[in-house]
């Protein structure tokens, strides 16, 4: 699969408010933001956990009661939004097609990444701009590919459809998700999916 990167965004573009109050709530908040400034300043890999911690107002140990290292800050939430579209394929109606059932999964989670569209595109970038991070999201994305084939055969879908509709609907995410998050008209991601969608099947359909 080809990996879009794209030049990391200027510090001077993200302003932030600073934080230096310590033991407030939110703390996990407080170093995901402490931890995107860094990441756009300095690069993901000059960037260390005490840096995060100190810019947070935190301390190192705090940092690790939420993230397992720095890589975490990016990719922690994934396996909710997994276990959120596993849930929506099992729930999906009996005769929904195993393509639709996986968009219409992608589509529940939609609201989370438009709720934080900001985050969302500044990590965009700060992964774009690190080799390492790059693959640590395609090997997030086969996972999820992966859980996605495993509900389609819980719903009864034979191989080789179950991994093939995983598969694809995935690429349509992918596509739709890198249209959405460089749109500066901020039009819905859910438009996005489904135009994907409909133009994979015309593709499919010889059309």
């Amino acid at each position: 699969m080809t990996v879009i990167t794209v030049p990391p965004m200027s510090a001077a573009v993200i302003k932030y408010p600073r934080i230096v109050a310590r033991w407030e709530p939110n703390a996990r908040g407080r170093l995901e933001q402490a931890a995107l400034e860094l990441y756009v300043e300095r690069g993901f890999d000059n960037t260390t956990v005490a840096e995060i911690a100190e810019r947070a107002g935190l301390t190192e140990r705090t940092f690790f009661r939420h993230f397992a290292d720095k890589r975490e800050v990016l990719f922690g939430g994934s396996a909710d939004l997994l276990a959120a579209m596993v849930q929506t394929v099992a729930a999906a109606p009996k005769s929904a097609a195993p393509l639709d059932a996986v968009a219409a999964a992608f589509e529940a989670v939609t609201p989370i990444f438009e709720e934080r569209g900001d985050v969302v595109r500044i990590r965009r970038s700060v992964i774009a701009a690190t080799p390492e991070l790059q693959e640590r999201e395609l090997i997030k994305l086969a996972s999820w590919s992966s859980a996605l084939a495993e509900a389609l055969r819980g719903r009864g879908v034979r191989e080789p459809a179950a991994s093939l509709a995983a598969e694809a609907g995935v690429a349509v995410f992918r596509t739709a998700f890198e249209r959405w998050v460089t749109d500066e008209r901020r039009r819905d991601l859910t438009r996005y999916i489904r135009e994907g969608l409909e133009q994979l099947k015309v593709i499919a359909g010889g059309g």
